[in-house]
């Protein structure tokens, strides 16, 4: 059991991610130094390799090197290389793998294997001296600090930032990057944002959904994760229109329903979702939009939004988990660096 009035080591690192973000983001010659190799490499297919919520990571980043670069991005299947030991033809492709810990076997050697046969591999790591970083070409430290909650927190969003940041170099993107140098400020002010109504509606269901569309995906899949990390709730995290191809049914009113929305061409797919959950009268906590109903900062680049909600979303899960006696820093079976082959 854990004191409910002593902060977790996973409250105070995503209180502290305004502050890494402003420093990370004050690196512009790094991110255009290495926005330059990447040009002059012309990759011609960008494949993202992590597990878990670096996996979450690299689903936000895929849409946005596609979006905004028109390159075609794939994830990599470790696994292939590991179990199976084949290595497939990376000539022409950027190879991002991204790891808070750096130290997982499998994503080490796909990493290995993946420069060996051919492609550019970009590193984006919380620590780089690790084996991850070592094993790549270039290396994005994002400074994300020590974390010592099991459940990660800033380096998950300091790592989307990084990506963002770097497609901002990559595309000439000064809306982006104009966004990106007001989101310290924004990332403040969404800590404030109480969702603490979803979060223990959540806490006492028998399964949960979360629900977003574009950028929002890997966004709403990574809180998707931590309700079932930390909560201990078997939670789904789905595209917008995937979840009308048969997980809908499984819906009902115990079952709630978190839906990320941002204000781009994805929003209409999420609203008819929201008004498909409310007319049958499931229960729905949306973010963003003029019909949102959880606290948050107003509508911004649709770029950073879904991030910006990883923030509100963390601090009411782990609030959550207090309240329930749970230890949101230590969660059953699991270890801060995962070692899968």
């Amino acid at each position: 059991m854990t004191d409910p009035q002593i902060a977790s080591a996973m409250a105070r690192e995503t209180a502290e991610i305004p502050a890494v973000a402003e420093r990370l983001l004050a690196r512009t010659d790094l991110f255009n130094a290495f926005a330059r190799r990447i040009k002059d490499a012309k990759p011609r297919i960008v494949v993202f390799c992590g597990r878990g919520s670096s996996g979450h990571v690299g689903v936000y980043l895929r849409y946005l090197f596609e979006a905004r670069l028109g390159l075609l991005a794939s994830a990599a299947a470790p696994s292939v290389v590991t179990a199976y030991q084949r290595s497939p033809d990376m000539s022409g492709a950027l190879f991002v793998v991204v790891s808070q810990s750096g130290r997982s076997p499998d994503i080490v050697t796909a990493t290995e294997m993946a420069r060996k046969f051919g492609a550019l591999t970009l590193a984006i790591v919380n620590d780089e001296n690790s084996p991850a970083a070592a094993a790549s070409e270039l290396i994005l430290p994002i400074g994300a600090g020590a974390e010592h909650s099991v459940a990660a927190t800033k380096s998950v969003v300091l790592s989307m930032i990084a990506g963002a940041r770097l497609v901002a170099a990559l595309a000439r993107d000064d809306d982006l990057t104009d966004c990106l140098r007001h989101f310290p400020g924004r990332l403040s002010a969404a800590l404030a944002c109480d969702w603490s109504p979803w979060a223990d509606s959540v806490a006492g269901a028998p399964a949960a959904f979360v629900a977003g569309r574009g950028y929002g995906l890997g966004c709403a899949r990574e809180i998707a994760l931590k309700v079932a990390e930390l909560l201990r709730v078997p939670a789904l995290g789905y595209s917008a229109a995937e979840l009308r191809h048969g997980p809908r049914a499984s819906i009902t009113p115990s079952t709630p329903v978190l839906i990320l929305r941002q204000n781009d061409q994805a929003a209409t797919a999420v609203d008819d979702l929201v008004r498909d959950l409310t007319d049958a009268g499931e229960k729905a906590f949306i973010a963003g939009g003029t019909e949102g109903t959880l606290p948050w900062i107003g509508d911004g680049h649709p770029v950073g939004d879904p991030v910006l909600m990883l923030v509100p979303a963390y601090r009411a899960i782990e609030a959550a988990a207090r309240r329930r006696g749970l230890d949101p820093d230590n969660p059953p079976h699991l270890n801060k660096v995962t070692r899968t082959f």
